[in-house]
């Protein structure tokens, strides 16, 4: 099937890592990631996207659950930098190849340093975009991790207490 392989899933065939690929349709427009969850039927904490940030002309990627934010000054702290911001959804493309919905961590146009949020490593098989809208594989996030040079660190905020009154 090599026909229609993104290139996110040829590096993974490349470096024979096993991976399943999900298919979702997605003519409602819908791309945020606890709809595409519930379009392959898989729990929210197990579906991760993936969020590009910088510092000046550095790059990081953060692969966090959909459900969650990430936390900027936990992103900041991993990537060994005083604060970072996201990269604008127009720039996307131009960096990395890839477009809003259809991000994957894997084959980028460069492998900039990866963070994975620390909650994956809990968990048997994660599940990411495979680089196009309506494409997502699931893998063993050690095995994501060794694909992109990736560590796991603590990435989202923390849930907020509910308030007594």
């Amino acid at each position: 099937m090599g026909e229609g392989k993104t290139n996110a899933m040829r590096m993974l065939d490349k470096s024979k890592t096993q991976y399943s690929i999900l298919t979702y349709d997605n003519e409602d427009g819908q791309i945020h990631g606890t709809a595409v969850a519930e379009k392959i039927g898989k729990p929210p904490e197990t579906v991760f996207k993936t969020l590009v940030a910088h510092q000046g002309s550095n790059l990081f990627v953060f692969i966090i659950p959909v459900a969650e934010e990430l936390d900027l000054k936990k992103a900041a702290k991993a990537a060994g930098e005083k604060k970072v911001e996201m990269l604008p959804v127009k720039e996307l493309q131009k960096w990395t190849g890839y477009i809003r919905g259809g991000c994957s961590p894997v084959g980028m146009k460069k492998l900039y340093p990866t963070f994975l949020d620390i909650g994956a490593k809990a968990l048997e098989t994660i599940v990411i975009s495979a680089g196009k809208i309506g494409l997502q594989m699931e893998l063993q996030p050690e095995q994501l991790a060794r694909q992109v040079g990736g560590r796991f660190v603590p990435l989202v905020k923390a849930a907020s207490a509910p308030r007594e009154y």
